[in-house]
């Protein structure tokens, strides 16, 4: 005789399908937020500085659901960030190289997000600190990858290109490097200014996403992803602790 069938247990099968879904729409949730708030960013703008909390969802969605996920929503952010106005310059020297720098940017974000609180969380000399910590640094780690990956792609990929607006020829980063030319020092201002009131928003923000994660740990299942059961023993006993996990 041949071996007996075993099936599988139903109870299981349920489960994994119920915690899948409720992932899916965790992260559809904050894949719409993520839009929202940057198609707000693309338009409303103080002076030079586009202020976009898009970043927050993107950080939260690596922390719940992992660096893949993270990479996900950030390259949603990017894709997003190339209908902007401000971006349409940029289609005027290098499409694909646009939209290239664009989406990798801020995946590689949401990416480095996900790896940086997974690897904080696993510190055991941080004890009872090591959740806000990570949570902390995986928010100011966003901007900082974001932008950085910016100025470095567009330095390197978008030098000595030029294109004519308004009868004048721009070249949007010297061949010779540096700011040399008026219109590439203007813009290097714009990007750091940019880059400095995004950074101050995380540093204001990042309380609230500690307090943000800790709420859905405690009242809602929303099929959270930390592997390796990250959050069992590094949760003080006064924390929630995951209702689902890996």
């Amino acid at each position: 005789m041949g071996p007996r069938y075993r099936p599988k247990k139903k109870g299981n099968f349920i489960m994994k399908n119920s915690r899948r879904i409720k992932r899916m729409v965790g992260i559809a949730t904050l894949a719409a937020i993520t839009v929202v708030l940057q198609v707000i960013s693309n338009y409303i703008k103080f002076g030079p500085v586009n202020i976009t909390l898009a970043l927050i969802p993107m950080v939260v969605g690596s922390i719940l659901y992992g660096p893949l996920a993270g990479f996900g929503l950030g390259a949603l952010m990017g894709v997003v960030i190339l209908t902007a106005p401000d971006t349409a310059l940029f289609w005027n020297f290098n499409p694909w190289i646009t939209i290239v720098l664009c989406i990798l940017k801020t995946g590689l974000a949401g990416l480095a997000s996900g790896w940086i609180f997974k690897g904080l969380m696993q510190i055991k000399a941080l004890k009872k600190f090591r959740f806000p910590v990570a949570v902390i640094t995986a928010t100011l780690i966003a901007p900082l990858i974001n932008t950085g990956l910016f100025i470095l792609g567009t330095s390197v990929l978008f030098r000595g290109l030029s294109t004519v607006v308004n009868g004048e020829t721009i070249v949007l980063v010297p061949s010779a490097g540096g700011f040399g030319d008026a219109f590439a020092a203007a813009l290097g201002f714009v990007i750091l200014t940019n880059f400095l009131v995004e950074f101050a928003v995380s540093v204001l923000l990042s309380p609230s996403v500690i307090y943000l994660i800790r709420i859905l740990f405690r009242n809602f299942n929303i099929g959270m992803n930390f592997n390796e059961g990250i959050l069992d023993d590094t949760m003080p006993s006064n924390e929630l602790k995951p209702s689902v996990q890996e």
